[in-house]
């Protein structure tokens, strides 16, 4: 897939709901999948109905709220998005799962801009939700503080923020489960990245002779 079909397929319709896409910029030492974490991790997060009134706006507020108290936009307003690879959307790619065909999400590096509607045109795209008022994302801060979750249920919508999951032990067992196990769930593409995440981060972890 070439550049020009990548912007027309995904990078023009989050354009529409307010991400600029900057491509190849994630930056270096990002843990590649955020799962498995605890009541415990959670630092925030909210709830609406689906018959909430202007369900849409009163996502879109809360959203930005919480991006803003959690620290998920840095000053520049960018932050990490997950899509999937290639032209697949997150409704595709849900689709796949259990298929073992499907490819891996990944982080992309995105810029919230003056107009944006992620609840409502983000989720219609497909490539954050199911539609409008159903969103499907996962976001995390640059610097990995802060990772942010939006599902639909059987009722409503769940939002959350998981504070520093790069530390959090339920999440890092997680990771070392998916690793170690075979799962049809986990894309094999993924699991490499999982386990060369956590070798360089326990690399880094050991000090250097004479310290």
């Amino acid at each position: 897939m070439g550049t020009q079909e990548r912007y027309r397929k995904v990078y023009r319709p989050l354009w529409r709901a307010g991400l600029e896409v900057i491509p190849n910029a994630v930056p270096d030492g990002t843990m590649p999948f955020v799962g498995g974490y605890g009541a415990e991790d959670v630092v925030a997060g909210f709830s609406h109905p689906y018959e909430t009134p202007r369900l849409v706006e009163r996502l879109n507020a809360d959203w930005y709220d919480l991006a803003v108290s959690s620290g998920l936009l840095d000053h520049r307003r960018e932050f990490l998005v997950r899509l999937p690879q290639g032209t697949r959307t997150h409704q595709a790619a849900q689709e796949y799962l259990h298929s073992g065909n499907d490819a891996p999400m990944v982080w992309t590096r995105v810029r919230l801009l003056k107009r944006w509607d992620i609840m409502g045109r983000g989720a219609a795209s497909a490539f954050l939700g199911v539609h409008a008022g159903h969103p499907g994302f996962g976001m995390m801060a640059l610097d990995s503080s802060v990772y942010v979750r939006a599902s639909t249920g059987e009722i409503g919508v769940d939002v959350l923020a998981v504070g520093h999951p790069d530390r959090s032990e339920s999440i890092l067992r997680n990771m070392e489960r998916l690793v170690l196990h075979d799962s049809p769930y986990v894309h094999r593409e993924l699991k490499e990245r999982i386990a060369v995440w956590l070798a360089g981060r326990a690399g880094s972890a050991v000090s250097p002779p004479g310290s």
